[in-house]
């Protein structure tokens, strides 16, 4: 018979009682458990060790294996023939024919008797008396559990030797997989010599299938057992569920009766009032609805009315509204299906004629004639159309309004050019075709003027630009506003909604506690809020009209998009009033972003005419016209550049660069050309320099005495008077006479220009300011060649260099010195605090100025000097007196005092003759020395001083020098 695998052949037991033991060979007692094969077991492979160690009915075709069985072991239980069949657990499961037999004592084991348990006896036996009393009072509740939990384990153990796939929610033979998993026909095959195993195979499957069918038949029937209790409880109660069913459905049809008695006598009537009152307001509102949809009917004809008048803002808020009416009160009607959208194909189309309309008046606004005036055009119809696209969120109609201000900045100067032209006789248009080759023909008067007309119409476009963007970035700052009104009325309404939901729930407790209003609250008490409140809850929704003509009230409620949407009026700049509605769904973010952008459009108008001016410029300068221009005619340029320059930064508030780099530029080439023909002019005055005292002319004088306080400028030209001035001898400046060549004085002048063109164009500062200690360097080392160095011999032709060529070049020298603070400050004015470490320039000028200056003082002492080396050492102590030594000394101190005084200051001409004393001294006492003649008062003594006494008269007659202290007793001092 069928048995599980589990279970072995002959069970063991570990209680002391007696076993039953079947009667089999020794050596076969014992046999290990094996499980059930698979359901189709391997094929023979010829090696013996792979093959299955279970029962095979193909192996084993002559012994009795457990697939021999014909009986399952439930119907073993369960045999009717057996008298006892509960009794004993080896006569239940092995049947009738087990015999019980008698187990043999154990020689290895003691005999135990009762009297080996006595003292345990009476030690357990209080305990055990503990133990009944204790389990009497609480009833064990685990045994039970403890029982089911091992049935369950064991059935649970049972089921799990049936596979899984039978146990899936999805199991269907019906499944191709299912089946053949379950049933794998590819090993019942007939072909071959593997019939009998085929054949073996099968009845195997059959065998395994029907062991899972045992268990899990034993395992319904334990659970049947388990709930058999429960289920014939529930039999036995049937019949009482059933009497109750019974007198409960009586109940419910008396009820029933007398509810149908009340309806027929008490609610009938009344709900009939009430059906025909909810018939005549549903036919108030059909007849409501159909004048609704007989205005939304005439929505086209009236939006098409409006847009032939050009009223857009009209004809959106129209389908705005239409649009709203339709989704709310009239959604889902058949005859309006396609109305939605045929408005929003309109609403599409009128997108387009906005922007075409905005087009044509930017258009229209830009190029009217340019005249001094200022004024919006058609302003009306310009906040209409801002508003239109606002409302259609078309935010970048600015850009529109871009591209014409580039279109109108390009005709201006090409009218402005063509107007010029027309009106010059020289210039043929028919042999000069092109616009830039005829403006190329113009001389600078004509071309300035040309410029000067360009620049003036150019602000009166950013005039009026500015005025038009104005009027639209103060629409969008209106709706701005709204916006935030609106925002503020909404935080006001909810504040004011919590305060009547407070109110409410008072006088809904007052109510219910049987009090009236008014003993609550005073008549001035009341809140506002409660009673609007109070007013809103007297007037019913519901109440009738008191006649026909009263339905058109209720129109008003239908109308939900006027109702809703709520309007306020606003004033602009102009002065034109408009509406602003609150179906303008932009947010602050965007609406302060299309501001900014507008502002931005205003600085792009100017960057604009900046560009097309730089164009302009650059097309007249390709030729070098520019460059040629002398000083007073691109200073004049310049002040009209920066003019308009300073004129597009007032209007728009913006500081364009291209017009100024520009400028900058031909600044730049200006002032190397002016500073390349100075130096030039310079250089050929120093090269033709004879370096002879010059007289200074009446319009010199006029120059230097015009800088004053720190202050330079050039005079203007006076116009030529009946009696010339004559020329001066000596410059005078602050009160001292300077003797200057002719190159000084024009080097002067040419300082002063430099100075003035800063003035003039204030950008070139810091070029002029190089160029300027370019040159007063190049003077410096130049006239040092010349001078100092002799080149004036070679490039002049002078035979010799004179000392009163030296003493002219040193206080020329001084002169430019006396003038280099006055151009610093002058300079320092100009600059910009980070650009002062450039006024350097002039410290280390003014430090090689002095340098030259005492180069030529030394160069003077210098002549003298070899002078008295060559005769002092033929000098010899002999009469007569004066000696012609001392006598041709004085002499050349005459002719050198001659030469200077005339030039120098008197304070200069004493410190030089004091250095050249003081030569003198030294090569005197040098040469007395040399003589062995001292201070003894002898003859030769006496001869000295006397030719020494002739010196100090001569040298103190001289003009200027009579207080001069030449200490001559120093030549009688002798080294220590």
């Amino acid at each position: 018979m069928a048995s599980s695998h589990s279970s072995s052949p002959v069970p063991q037991s570990n209680s002391s009682d007696a076993f039953f033991k079947k009667e089999m060979d020794a050596t076969k007692r014992f046999r290990p458990v094996q499980s059930l094969p698979d359901v189709c077991p391997k094929e023979p492979t010829g090696d013996p060790s792979n093959l299955c160690d279970s029962p095979s009915l193909v192996v084993d075709q002559q012994r009795w294996t457990i697939y021999h069985s014909k009986v399952n072991l439930p119907a073993a239980l369960n045999d009717p023939r057996l008298a006892k069949r509960e009794s004993d657990f080896f006569t239940k499961t092995w049947g009738v024919d087990f015999v019980d037999t008698e187990v043999t004592p154990s020689f290895y084991l003691p005999q135990i008797t009762k009297e080996h348990f006595a003292l345990y006896q009476q030690e357990i036996t209080p305990r055990e008396k503990v133990h009944e009393r204790c389990k009497n009072i609480c009833t064990p509740k685990d045994t039970f559990g403890r029982t089911l939990l091992h049935t369950h384990d064991k059935s649970r153990t049972d089921l799990e030797q049936v596979p899984k796939i039978f146990m899936k929610p999805d199991f269907a033979l019906e499944d191709s997989l299912t089946f053949n998993t379950v049933l794998p026909w590819s090993h019942f095959s007939t072909a071959g010599g593997k019939g009998n195993r085929d054949a073996a195979s099968s009845k195997l499957l059959q065998e395994k299938l029907s062991h899972y069918l045992d268990i899990v038949e034993v395992n319904i029937a334990h659970q049947i057992s388990l709930r058999s209790e429960a289920f014939f409880h529930a039999m036995t109660s049937q019949h009482e569920l059933q009497d109750y069913l019974r007198k409960t459905s009586q109940a419910v049809k008396l009820l029933r009766e007398k509810i149908s008695k009340i309806d027929k006598v008490m609610c009938e009537g009344s709900l009939r009032v009430l059906r025909l009152s909810l018939t005549r307001n549903n036919c108030i509102k059909a007849y409501n609805k159909l004048k609704l949809m007989a205005t939304v009917h005439q929505t086209q004809p009236t939006v098409q009315l409006l847009l032939s008048t050009s009223e857009f803002v009209g004809a959106l808020d129209l389908i705005a509204t239409t649009q709203e009416v339709l989704q709310q009160e009239l959604q889902g009607i058949h005859s309006f299906r396609h109305l939605g959208s045929q408005l929003c194909e309109l609403e599409k189309l009128i997108d387009k004629m906005m922007i075409a309309e905005f087009s044509t008046y930017a258009r229209n606004d830009l190029n009217r004639p340019l005249e001094d005036d200022c004024q919006i055009l058609e302003e009306e119809r310009l906040i209409s159309l801002v508003f239109g696209l606002l409302k259609q969120r078309k935010l970048n109609f600015y850009e529109i309004y871009g591209d014409e201000m580039i279109n109108t900045a390009k005709n201006i100067i090409k009218q402005c050019v063509v107007n010029t032209v027309s009106q010059i006789e020289e210039i043929d248009t028919e042999v000069v075709v092109k616009l830039a080759d005829q403006m190329r023909m113009m001389n600078f008067p004509q071309w300035f003027d040309l410029l000067k007309n360009i620049f003036s119409k150019f602000t009166i476009f950013l005039k009026r630009i500015k005025a038009t963007l104005n009027t639209i970035r103060s629409v969008v700052f209106l709706v701005l506003d709204k916006n935030q009104k609106n925002r503020d009325l909404e935080d006001t309404l909810q504040k004011n909604s919590a305060k009547e939901s407070l109110v409410d729930t008072e006088v809904a407790y007052l109510t219910h506690e049987g009090m009236f209003i008014s003993d609550a609250f005073g008549e001035g008490e009341l809140p506002a809020g409660a009673a609007d409140t109070t007013s809103q809850r007297n007037t019913s929704p519901n109440s009738e009209p008191c006649s026909s003509d009263s339905v058109s009230e209720p129109e008003c409620t239908t109308d939900s998009s006027s109702s809703k949407e709520q309007t306020s009026s606003s004033v602009t700049p102009g002065g034109v009033e408009m509406m602003i509605g609150d179906d303008m769904k932009l947010t602050d973010l965007e609406l302060v972003r299309l501001a900014n952008n507008i502002q931005e459009l205003l600085y792009n108008a100017s960057d604009i005419c900046h560009d097309r001016s730089v164009k302009f410029l650059m097309a007249r300068a390709k030729d070098g016209f520019l460059e040629k221009l002398n000083s007073n005619e691109f200073v004049t340029l310049s002040r009209l550049m920066e003019g308009f320059i300073l004129d597009t930064e007032q209007i728009c508030g913006k500081k364009s660069m291209s017009l100024r780099g520009a400028l900058q530029s031909q600044a730049n080439r200006f002032v190397n050309r002016f500073h390349e023909e100075r130096k030039t002019k310079l250089s050929l005055l120093l090269d033709n320099e004879r370096w002879k005292q010059a007289e200074v002319p009446a319009e010199f004088q006029d120059l230097v005495d015009s800088v004053s306080d720190g202050r330079i400028s050039l005079p203007e030209k006076k116009p030529a008077a009946t009696e010339e001035r004559k020329p001066a001898e000596f410059l005078i400046v602050e009160g001292q006479k300077y003797a200057t060549v002719g190159t000084v004085l024009l080097l002067i002048r040419i300082i002063l220009e430099y100075c003035q063109c800063v003035d003039n164009i204030p950008s070139i500062t810091t070029d002029m300011l190089t160029r300027l200690s370019d040159l007063l360097k190049y003077f410096n080392s130049r006239s040092c060649q010349l001078v100092l160095g002799a080149g004036a011999l070679q490039v002049v032709g002078l035979k010799t260099i004179t000392t009163k060529n030296l003493a002219l070049s040193s206080r020329c020298l001084q002169l430019i010195v006396h003038y280099i603070p006055i151009i610093r400050a002058h300079f320092e004015a100009r600059l910009q605090p980070k650009q002062f470490s450039m006024l350097r320039h002039f410290d280390h000028i003014t430090k090689d100025y002095h340098d030259h200056i005492a180069e030529i003082s030394a160069k003077l002492v210098a002549i003298m000097d070899s002078l008295f080396d060559k005769l002092l050492s033929k000098y010899e102590v002999k009469a007569p007196v004066p000696s012609a030594c001392f006598r041709n000394i004085c002499k050349q101190m005459a002719k050198m005092h001659e030469a200077i005084y005339d030039l120098l200051p008197e304070e200069q001409t004493q410190m030089l003759f004091l250095r050249i004393n003081a030569s003198y001294k030294l090569h005197l006492k040098r040469q007395l020395a040399h003589l062995n003649v001292v201070n003894d008062g002898g003859p030769l003594n006496g001869l000295v001083t006397s030719d020494v006494a002739f010196y100090t008269g001569n040298l103190q007659a001289l003009k200027g020098l009579n207080n001069l202290d030449l200490n001559m007793a120093e030549i009688w001092e002798q080294k220590r």
